[in-house]
């Protein structure tokens, strides 16, 4: 009899657990990227492996005991449309119903959502890509972090790249727009500061068809090269190939936003030993990174992969710190699992990550770019600096 009971109880254990694991809850999950506009040719990679950390904690079946699934919902900020982006998001939040988003990528787009939707609606937002300055001190009601550096770094170290390697007059285009200018008036400060000059800084529009005028001004105000603070699939490509065609300049120092392997396949030719620096890590994060990537069929070798992934894992890890998942609780507990103390984690680790929160334990999330949010839930940030020979981006550093 106590045999029957004893094989009764399991049958119904079993029973529940398999219940519980075909009838999990969806929890929406926003990815608001930039598929179409200036960035288009980066944002596949970035929402790829944004979702390849969803599926990674799906599979593990440790969300909330397994009571709870992730469903990636993916909407498009143009990057560049600041109303295209608030309606997008709007969307995510009333009619998908997500309680956070893994987004957005621009910095102006990211600016109008903060404002337009997650604060309204107190939903968090982490960015793996909005660098501008100005987001540290935007009104966001803590819950707005990012996994990417500030612009206010990424000036300061191409400034030290510049002066490192005996260049002390440039001249600068830069995207007209928040993270262009943002990023533009970081550079300068730094770059003036180490004692260098600037002959013209001067913005561009993008998807122009013609650059020309734009590059002539550069042109006739001098430097050793030109600084590109722009867009790879729209203006910042397009100043590059002007400047290509009528013989303006020969060497470019590139901004993140122009790390793109579209980029050097269709210019590689004519930017032999340009340089420039884009939001990178190295260790064993990215290590783990890369070998989930390669193993996924993802291409996490492009710029701000490893950030995607990062946003995505802090706040399926936040839901589970939190106990639930509603805005309130991812918010409030994406800073405890970002930062020391506790367990450190790598990609490929968020099952082991799930098991020790939902045990009462700390984790320390490192992932992919060895995260520490700081202050106001910034990046810390570490930067690559690279150069372009025979076509492709070669590491230089870390920095």
């Amino acid at each position: 009899m106590k045999k029957l009971l004893m094989a009764c109880a399991a049958t119904a254990l079993m029973a529940g657990a398999a219940q519980a694991g075909g009838h999990a809850k969806e929890v929406g999950i926003g990815v608001i990227l930039g598929f179409t506009g200036p960035i288009e040719s980066l944002t596949p990679m970035m929402g790829d492996s944004a979702e390849l950390a969803m599926t990674e904690v799906n599979e593990s079946g440790k969300l909330m005991d397994g009571a709870l699934t992730l469903k990636p919902v993916r909407a498009d900020s143009t990057c560049v449309d600041s109303a295209a982006a608030t309606a997008a998001a709007e969307r995510l939040v009333t009619t998908d119903g997500v309680v956070a988003i893994m987004g957005a990528d621009c910095s102006g787009v990211t600016g109008a959502v903060l404002s337009n939707v997650a604060v309204p609606n107190g939903v968090p937002m982490i960015s793996p890509s909005a660098t501008s300055p100005a987001l540290s001190t935007a009104v966001d009601n803590d819950l707005f972090f990012r996994t990417a550096p500030s612009d206010a770094r990424q000036g300061q170290v191409l400034a030290e790249i510049l002066k490192n390697r005996g260049v002390n007059e440039v001249a600068v285009t830069y995207s007209n727009s928040d993270y262009g200018k943002g990023l533009s008036d970081s550079f300068v400060a730094s770059f003036e500061g180490m004692g260098g000059a600037i002959t013209l800084n001067a913005p561009h529009e993008d998807n122009k068809a013609d650059y020309s005028a734009e590059i002539g001004a550069l042109a006739s105000a001098g430097g050793e090269l030109l600084v590109v603070l722009g867009y790879a699939d729209s203006g910042g490509k397009g100043m590059i190939q002007a400047a290509v065609d009528t013989g303006a300049f020969d060497t470019f120092m590139l901004g993140d936003g122009m790390y793109g392997d579209a980029l050097v396949s269709e210019l590689g030719a004519d930017m032999e030993g340009s340089f420039g620096a884009v939001p990178w890590s190295e260790g064993a994060g990215a290590d783990a990174f890369k070998a989930i990537t390669d193993a996924a069929g993802i291409n996490g070798e492009s710029s701000f992969t490893r950030e995607s992934y990062d946003a995505a894992a802090l706040l399926a890890l936040a839901i589970q710190k939190g106990g639930e998942a509603t805005p309130a609780a991812i918010a409030a507990s994406i800073l405890d699992v970002a930062n020391a103390p506790g367990e450190p984690i790598l990609p490929g680790e968020l099952g082991k990550a799930l098991e020790i929160l939902a045990g009462g334990g700390e984790v320390d999330y490192v992932g992919a770019t060895n995260v520490e949010l700081i202050g106001p839930g910034e990046a810390a940030g570490t930067y690559r600096y690279y150069e372009i020979k025979g076509s492709a981006f070669e590491t230089i550093e870390f920095k």
